[in-house]
């Protein structure tokens, strides 16, 4: 009766009365963001299908940037000004200026965000990787330094080059650590930051970069650094980390986080700190040892992914990744990056004559 033209398309001022007069229940952030919508274009209008993507909490690009658009003429100033939430609700709000530099998809994500499925991925890693060390640590009376006794290195979890062609090995190192302050900077990190961007980005990005880290530091290690072996998810942590750092700097404008300058110098010494460690152990070893230590080349690899990959994966909130072609660059160089991996692995060792050590 509105559209008698079937045009799709009526008059804000048309639906505003629309929804007082019949009282209909919708949701009031909603319908903030819908009356946004409609003046954020030039005729003022509201479109059906907006309107049936609002209510079903789906975004396309356009969309989005109509919402951003508009958002001046919302009633609300900022998210901060909500008052008389639960305790859940202020972490989710916490978590939304933690990650998010857009006010609008701040408020968008703090409307539409759901407790259910919780981020069961980083918590569920980083349990295993507890468990494991407890039990290692507990088998070999050993809490520091692990890699220097000489039954650690035969775990059916190490990455060892003796051993490639275990391909699972190139993912279950992430499992095990040197020690004890390493498995305590990943833990952390990768619930500080792993957990709130899993939050808001979802388990099946999250844990793809997460993974993608892990392998890309196992495999550039098995490219760079023949003869060492690897144990720790600095990969998958440092993929993350750099992401997330990267994405800061990208908005530095829009984020809302208190102290990001400090936190930030904060992060990079800390991260450089780690890397230091790594390769002191790697190449100036404090004991005896009767082989290589860990590479620290997965660091680094993680690093790469973050910036590359995961800057896209975290910038693209709530867009579908498939219809972004700077997505399917990356995803395309990933993809050969690690074909070239695995013919090296096949063919490069014995051509090149590398001397590994044998394997435990």
């Amino acid at each position: 009766q509105l559209d008698p033209e079937n045009t799709g398309f009526i008059g804000v001022e048309t639906f505003a009365s629309l929804v007082h007069s019949h009282e209909l229940p919708l949701d009031p952030a909603k319908l903030d963001m819908l009356v946004a919508l409609a003046q954020g274009n030039d005729e003022g209008q509201v479109c059906y299908q907006e309107l049936v993507d609002l209510m079903s909490s789906k975004r396309s690009s356009s969309f989005k940037r109509a919402i951003a658009n508009g958002q001046r003429a919302l009633p609300r100033d900022v998210l901060l000004d909500e008052t008389g939430l639960g305790f859940y609700k202020r972490f989710v709000r916490y978590v939304a200026y933690e990650i998010l530099p857009c006010e609008m998809d701040r408020r968008w994500y703090f409307y539409q965000h759901r407790a259910c499925p919780p981020p069961v991925f980083m918590a569920a890693v980083t349990l295993t990787q507890i468990i494991v060390f407890l039990c290692y640590g507990a088998r070999l009376n050993k809490w520091v330094l692990q890699t220097y006794h000489p039954e650690y290195m035969k775990s059916p979890l190490v990455y060892h080059p003796g051993h490639r062609a275990r391909a699972w090995r190139f993912l279950t190192y992430m499992f095990m650590h040197v020690g004890l302050e390493q498995l305590g900077f990943n833990a952390l990190l990768q619930l500080m930051i792993g957990v709130p961007l899993e939050m808001v980005h979802g388990i099946l990005r999250i844990s793809f970069l997460y993974l993608a880290g892990v392998l890309a530091g196992s495999l550039t290690v098995s490219i760079t650094d023949m003869r060492a072996p690897l144990v720790g998810g600095s990969g998958g942590v440092y993929a993350l980390c750099s992401a997330h750092l990267a994405n800061v700097v990208m908005n530095w404008a829009g984020m809302r986080c208190p102290y990001k300058l400090l936190r930030m110098v904060l992060a990079l010494v800390c991260m450089s700190s780690e890397v230091g460690r790594a390769v002191w152990l790697r190449f100036s070893p404090p004991l005896p040892a009767a082989g290589p230590q860990p590479s620290f080349m997965a660091h680094l690899a993680g690093a790469i992914v973050g910036i590359s990959m995961g800057l896209t994966i975290l910038r693209s909130y709530e867009e579908s990744l498939r219809e972004q072609c700077g997505w399917w660059v990356l995803l395309l160089s990933y993809g050969t990056f690690l074909l070239f991996a695995v013919f090296w692995n096949i063919f490069a060792y014995d051509l090149l004559g590398a001397q590994i050590p044998p394997p435990p």
